[in-house]
């Protein structure tokens, strides 16, 4: 049994330029050398086999997702659903689940699919388009306003202000990230407050929101907006991930077309392992709440310990032919939004926007083909894209 934090013997930086390309050969070699790895940099154990990361996903007593619990202090602002845990997050989440629930999704499936047709007519008419900018960003900010049932800010100032947030989930990595995130965040923060104080009858999910939590009081009406900051913010960027990481495959992968044209009933679990095979979301980390032993490893109390639900999604003792994409896969228990209490509130809603997309590209007969060098952003967390031309024309 290792006596403390030792360094892996695999090199992995997950914003080496390689790394940010494609990944999985290294997440591969570690998983297989070293399972559970040390981190100097990240100073974190990672985990990289799949029962080893839904354990620490499942074990919320022993692996804590709030700091405070390990007497690490955590601005007010930013405690939400993500960062609580059970049982303190249970009356919030239910709060947002049920809200959810009460939505008609099917009516906002068909207004994300005309904008999705919109999207890809207008793209169809470009000799290359700039698939993030001309149809992922739009398409996710239009999906998750709606949900929310908020009007959605301009386009272009809101994807600086999400930029910046979301590279803030790298910053024990680049501490320069820290002050524009905080600028961002506020920004973020004063337009869900003019959500909560605008006046006539709220609608969407914010507004079931609303409605059913008049009474409580102010520690959790703080978590609750803080949530629908997250929700909207983390729905957002992860959606557009997706989306992305979602076209950039069927454009490496044209034989994904003709099949599914031929068997259109596959469409849903086709998308299930899109996302498995490319996901949005790299992974998480929680702090141990005491001594435990991971493997052959001993993690003391306040450690680190980041899931990779990148390395988890092509394990082969749990995924057959891990680095195929295998459109039938059943089950797919696939953690590509996170896994339990502190997954994505809006993977649901994620899952039905990628099918519609892809739908939307059998019907109209368009399929993604590259047209130029593709750019991930620097981001560890998200893995998205900043830069990828395509061409989509039938």
């Amino acid at each position: 049994m290792a006596a403390g934090p030792m360094t892996s013997p695999v090199r992995y930086d997950p914003l080496d330029e390689a790394t940010l390309a494609d990944p999985y050969p290294q997440l591969a070699d570690l998983r297989e050398q070293t399972p559970v790895a040390w981190h100097e940099a990240m100073e974190c154990w990672l985990l990289t086999r799949y029962e080893d990361c839904l354990r620490v996903l499942r074990d919320h007593e022993t692996f804590a997702r709030d700091p405070r619990r390990v007497g690490v202090q955590v601005p007010h602002a930013h405690l939400s659903v993500q960062v609580l845990d059970p049982p303190q997050q249970a009356g919030v989440r239910s709060l947002f689940m049920t809200a959810l629930h009460a939505q008609d999704l099917d009516a906002l499936q068909r207004s994300v699919g005309q904008t999705i047709h919109e999207r890809l007519r207008q793209c169809a008419g470009q000799p290359v388009a700039e698939a993030m900018r001309d149809l992922a960003q739009p398409v996710a900010l239009a999906a998750i306003a709606g949900l929310l049932g908020i009007t959605p800010p301009p386009l272009a100032e809101w994807v600086q202000t999400s930029d910046a947030i979301m590279r803030s989930m790298d910053a024990g990595l680049n501490p320069e990230l820290i002050e524009p995130s905080r600028r961002a965040r506020g920004q973020l923060s004063d337009l869900v407050s003019s959500w909560f104080t605008a006046t006539g009858r709220p609608s969407g999910l914010l507004g079931h929101v609303r409605s059913h939590a008049p009474h409580c009081g102010p520690e959790q009406a703080a978590y609750i907006r803080h949530t629908a900051r997250v929700m909207f913010q983390g729905g957002y960027s992860t959606l557009t991930a997706a989306l992305g990481n979602v076209l950039h495959t069927l454009a490496h992968h044209p034989e994904i077309g003709p099949a599914l044209r031929q068997h259109r009933d596959l469409v849903r679990t086709a998308v299930d392992e899109l996302v498995r095979f490319d996901g949005p979301v790299q992974g998480t980390t929680r702090l141990a709440t005491g001594d435990v032993t991971i493997g052959d490893v001993h993690v003391r109390r306040g450690e680190k310990v980041t899931v990779l639900f990148a390395a988890a999604n092509r394990d082969p003792h749990t995924f057959e032919a891990p680095d195929r994409l295998v459109l039938d896969r059943t089950p797919n228990r696939h953690l590509g939004y996170g896994w339990g209490t502190h997954a994505c509130l809006g993977t649901v809603m994620a899952q039905r926007v990628l099918t519609v997309l892809v739908d939307a590209l059998l019907d109209t007969q368009i399929w993604p083909r590259p047209a130029g060098d593709a750019t991930r952003r620097p981001t560890a967390t998200m893995r998205t894209f900043a830069r990828l031309p395509l061409s989509l024309h039938p």
